[in-house]
């Protein structure tokens, strides 16, 4: 059997394994064992046995969780335990409290895995799949404010909270030429200065924005959109013998409908198809 037979086969079994769980958790750690992966790959995509996934709550790219029941959800934290059960080996899950800290420890060696914006910079430092998912970047603003559209917010006086350390904080740094960009220490922290005054609005992915106004009464999204990221799978640099290996299950994730069952348990809103 050549090898992208055994992959889709593999492919195939971790999607029913998955299925067979609950439809709002990746169910418990069950070894593909239907067909062996190289030892070469596993090694060089697990180089400590255990797959990490680097996740951050508050994303539904990332982790989310149930207000009512707890459960867990999120795009990085489901493709991390399919990737998981195909390598058939065990994951453990590494929440962090921002992204910036993820991609630090993505960096560093220190998780195997995420799900994220594939932007040049962040290429620098770590290897990408082809795109999964592009979401629409907007902005969140308080009940009372004036602003209507997207085009509204570049004035002065204007506050605009980013999410430490994100791609966010970078743009509109570059784009502005009269509001402010005011860095949080946390979509959590966020909510707060924006409650409380301190921020004007909030700038982010909409798929985030979407699960703060769910916590906000009355905030809403502005119209229109200030970018778009370009969402897909990252590993650490200098794991090349597994890189082909990332990007068929990346691709198949996609074309199995195992990526839209994840999206749809996610909540994930303000997708794009462009």
């Amino acid at each position: 059997m050549n090898l992208r037979r055994k992959f889709l086969l593999s492919v195939a079994t971790g999607v029913l394994a998955l299925a067979a769980g609950c439809s709002t958790v990746a169910p418990a750690i069950v070894p593909v064992v239907a067909e062996s992966v190289d030892p070469v790959i596993v090694k060089a995509l697990v180089p400590t046995g255990t797959l990490r996934v680097g996740v951050y709550s508050g994303s539904p790219t990332s982790l989310v969780r149930d207000p009512k029941t707890g459960d867990k959800a999120g795009v990085a934290f489901e493709l991390g335990h399919a990737l998981g059960r195909q390598l058939g080996v065990p994951v453990a899950v590494k929440e962090f409290t921002r992204l910036a800290d993820v991609l630090q420890a993505l960096k560093a060696g220190a998780v195997d895995f995420t799900f994220t914006n594939a932007t040049e910079i962040r290429a620098r430092d770590m290897d990408f799949s082809a795109p999964l998912e592009r979401i629409e970047l907007g902005y969140l603003v308080p009940p009372a404010s004036a602003l209507k559209n997207v085009t509204d917010v570049d004035q002065p006086g204007i506050r605009v909270g980013v999410a430490q350390g994100s791609s966010s904080q970078g743009v509109l740094g570059r784009l502005f030429k009269s509001a402010s960009v005011v860095p949080a220490p946390s979509v959590t922290q966020a909510q707060v200065m924006l409650r409380e005054g301190q921020l004007d609005a909030f700038a982010t992915n909409k798929g985030i924005l979407h699960e703060m106004a769910d916590a906000l009464p009355g905030y809403r999204i502005l119209e229109g959109r200030w970018g778009l990221e370009t969402m897909a799978i990252a590993i650490p640099q200098q794991r090349g013998a597994g890189m082909p290996y990332v990007r068929q299950f990346a691709e198949n994730a996609r074309s199995s409908g195992l990526l839209a069952g994840i999206v749809k348990r996610a909540g994930l809103r303000g997708t794009s198809q462009e």
